[in-house]
């Protein structure tokens, strides 16, 4: 995967196939402390101890139409290749928490990628999901917690053109508001 977004989406969907119901986001650069920090918590299924230890090899799976699981094992040697790692906290019936750390400034870390984009492809793709996303830079947050919203709308679909568009600009103006300060 070319950008770190990509990553996120792939261990978000990871939790949807969890049978999560709540899923949160968090995304934080620090360039004081030169780190970017990631995180994705779910409710869903949970692993134990020994599939939390299989999940960092590429050539474990538990998908059925394929033989290889990179994406958290790939995540896991990026994160480490850039003075980072990648950690797993999971218990079964209870979810899966996985943080990954980078060096903000390292020469080899994969752009963050379209964060706005990411979110808002999840957001319309699993609209039962009870997402929440944080954005940090530098002590400084965006949170979107979709509950309000979906309130508000009471059942309206989420991919009304209208809907959409409001959704993007917020989300878009949120994270580029407090994205100038890591500048």
């Amino acid at each position: 995967m070319k950008e770190l977004t990509l990553h996120l989406l792939d261990i978000a969907e990871n939790s949807v196939a969890a049978n999560s119901k709540n899923i949160t986001i968090y995304v934080e650069e620090d360039t004081a402390k030169d780190r970017l920090r990631m995180s994705v918590q779910d409710d869903g299924v949970g692993m134990n101890a020994d599939t939390i230890a299989k999940v960092v090899d590429p050539f474990y799976t538990t998908r059925t139409t394929r033989k290889v699981g990179l994406g958290i094992p790939l995540l896991k040697e990026a994160a480490e290749a850039c003075n980072g790692f990648l950690t797993i906290q999971s218990e079964p019936g209870r979810g899966t928490r996985i943080d990954v750390e980078f060096q903000h400034s390292h020469i080899d870390r994969m752009p963050l990628g379209d964060l706005a984009g990411t979110f808002l492809s999840l957001l319309i793709a699993y609209p039962q999901i009870h997402w929440t996303f944080i954005y940090r830079a530098n002590g400084q947050d965006f949170e979107y917690d979709d509950a309000p919203i979906k309130k508000e709308l009471d059942g309206m679909s989420l991919t009304e053109p209208d809907i959409l568009s409001f959704l993007r600009q917020m989300i878009e103006t949120g994270i580029k508001e407090i994205q100038p300060a890591i500048n």
